[in-house]
């Protein structure tokens, strides 16, 4: 049994996520977290709300409220939503607890003492009407290595190259269009040159490893070539205080966001952890060598997680060109893989919520079952490329591989079960072509449960709907709603009975993909509905004494193994009920005109 961390990307909580974030991050991880656990091993999924920054502010203003406020409301907005896909979290919290202001803080001493954290004198850039520190990603401009119009302060999407604001031409604010003033101001930076050799050591061995996708591994490596330090300190008034003396109590002097929100991570597994019962249990997935870990995001964050975050841990365990010792945490282990998804358009347009492109996850989820949109991430997602969300696809895969594919198989074997036999029957003597659907369907246990691994789950799923399609053809072929003479009886309940054992067996194989209905199918063909443990909402208490908050956790022990199911003969199977909703054509239109796109 190996010990996994799968880290999720943390949504941020300026308000609610559209169906592009779960794609980058949501479904993914939980589909091979999911298999990871039916796999035997000892999985531990953390991320939360990351509520720090000046973006927050922006959308509190906006809407009246103060930034706690804003970030109290949009936690609990978002958490209802993971938890209605089913995301299986051990722990999803957020970056306001004092838990994680300890660790955060905890951390940045440690890089400090190391000599990796420097005080540097820069220039910061002001809204001139409101006298607010704009952050890097809200400027805006031309970016001066590639020409690039629409570079942002930190980097450029185009060319991938670190930036600061001062680098970009003509730059302006995202706020609200004026030119930012730029003013002295003096920051702590991670110097990232002093970890450089380390972090190029660290990325050779990951290419070696040739896990990683290759647009990820290129990108982390060209980003290293430019490497320089990198501001960790902001002038605002909402983030985590800098523990040291004469900064502690500047009331606009804060850690960066995007320092803080990779730490939590960390802070999660520490607080997962003490509510527990074992305060040191997250050393197992943090401090072993052999743990494994794999980071789950979009590709707008990859600089963060192969480069900043794993620069920081570096520091931390003082294993940089200065040197040093680890930290509170020990060494602590850096990313086994980052796991970048690509862009999922919708209708052929970026995502973006200011612009009004954008399909919130509970309007998805208030229309329409969980499983159907986990389905079209799962198939037509964003994996290795960009793609995009329709309407017309998403009804037409529903309909076309879900209701008319799986759906049809489980439907037709419990129906002829329980019309002639009432309960699952006792297998006779198998023919060839039996033994040809089980054993074909029990491969693909191997075959599904290495391409999940390999993170290949448009693969993955793929297979599994093949199989379904081969035990569909099989009843088809079969016919034994035409058994019907006594002499045939024993024939047609063993057809039926290899029919449930397929079904059960895709059902198990679908189930990371799928776990709402594979429950309901279980239960459909006798089991006892519990293949897939789904997530639920807990209030908590701050551990440290802060204001009380919701939080995503579960008990996922439970879990059946990967690989055969066998089906529990003599249990009663009742008329079923369709598992997946059909949907009728004019939700395209309906759908389009809510976004205010012409259908014709």
């Amino acid at each position: 049994m190996t010990s996994i961390l799968s880290a999720v990307a943390w949504p941020y909580a300026s308000g609610p996520r559209h169906i592009g974030h779960v794609a980058g991050f949501g479904v993914p991880s939980d589909v091979f977290s999911r298999y990871m656990r039916m796999a035997g091993h000892d999985v531990l999924m953390v991320s939360g709300t990351d509520e720090h920054g000046t973006p927050i502010l922006v959308a509190a203003d906006a809407a009246g409220v103060s930034a706690r406020e804003l970030a109290d409301r949009n936690n609990r907005l978002i958490v209802e939503d993971l938890v209605a896909l089913g995301l299986s979290y051990d722990l999803f919290t957020r970056t306001t607890t004092r838990n994680h202001y300890a660790v955060v803080q905890e951390m940045f001493r440690a890089v400090h003492e190391n000599g990796y954290m420097v005080e540097q004198t820069t220039q910061s850039a002001i809204s001139p009407s409101t006298g607010r520190t704009l952050p890097d990603r809200y400027i805006e401009g031309t970016c001066p290595i590639c020409g690039y119009t629409g570079a942002r302060g930190d980097q450029c999407d185009s060319c991938g190259n670190q930036l600061d604001p001062t680098d970009l031409i003509d730059p302006r604010s995202r706020i609200n269009g004026e030119t930012p003033q730029f003013v002295q101001t003096q920051h702590f930076f991670l110097d990232l040159p002093a970890l450089a050799e380390a972090l190029g050591e660290w990325l050779d061995g990951r290419e070696a490893s040739g896990t990683w996708r290759p647009n990820v591994i290129r990108f982390s490596k060209n980003i290293l070539a430019e490497i320089r330090p990198r501001a960790m300190t902001r002038d605002i008034d909402w983030g985590i205080p800098v523990p040291l003396d004469g900064w502690r109590d500047q009331p606009t002097k804060r850690l960066y966001v995007w320092f803080d929100a990779v730490i939590g991570y960390l802070s999660a597994s520490v607080e997962w952890a003490r509510r527990s019962g074992d305060p040191d249990a997250w050393r197992r997935w943090w401090n072993d060598p052999e743990a494994l870990s794999y980071y789950f995001m979009g590709k707008d964050n990859i600089v963060f997680h192969s480069q900043i975050w794993p620069a920081e841990m570096l520091a931390h365990n003082g294993q940089g060109e200065r040197g040093g010792k680890p930290g509170e945490y020990g060494d602590l282990n850096l990313p086994t893989e980052v796991v970048s998804s690509e862009f999922l358009t919708m209708e052929g347009k970026k995502f973006s919520s200011s612009r009004g492109v954008v399909i919130f996850v509970r309007d998805v989820l208030e229309r329409y079952q969980p499983d159907a949109l986990r389905y079209f991430i799962s198939v037509a997602g964003p994996e290795n490329q960009d793609s995009d969300f329709t309407w017309a696809e998403f009804v037409r895969r529903t309909n076309g591989e879900l209701v008319a594919g799986w759906g049809n198989l489980v439907n037709r074997t419990a129906s002829m079960i329980h019309k002639n036999i009432g309960h699952v029957p006792p297998a006779g003597e198998l023919t060839d072509a039996d033994r040809a659907l089980l054993d074909q369907v029990e491969a693909g246990f191997t075959t599904v449960g290495d391409l999940i691994a390999r993170h290949r789950q448009r693969a993955a799923i793929s297979e599994v709907m093949r199989l379904v399609g081969e035990a569909n053809k099989y009843i088809t072929d079969m016919e034994p709603y035409k058994l019907k003479d006594e002499s045939q009886q024993e024939r047609r309940a063993t057809i039926l009975h290899v029919a449930a054992q397929a079904v059960s067996d895709l059902n198990v194989m679908i189930s990371p993909f799928l776990p709402h209905s594979a429950n309901t199918v279980d239960a459909v063909i006798g089991g006892t509905g519990d293949v897939a443990p789904l997530p639920r909402v807990e209030e908590v208490e701050d551990l440290d004494g802060g204001p009380g908050y919701p939080v995503i956790t579960g008990d996922y022990t439970g879990v059946p193994a990967w690989g055969r199911r066998p089906v529990r003969v003599g249990e009663p199977v009742a008329k079923p009920v369709p598992v997946f909703t059909k949907l009728d054509e004019s939700v395209v239109e309906e759908e389009l005109a809510r976004l205010g796109v012409d259908a014709s």
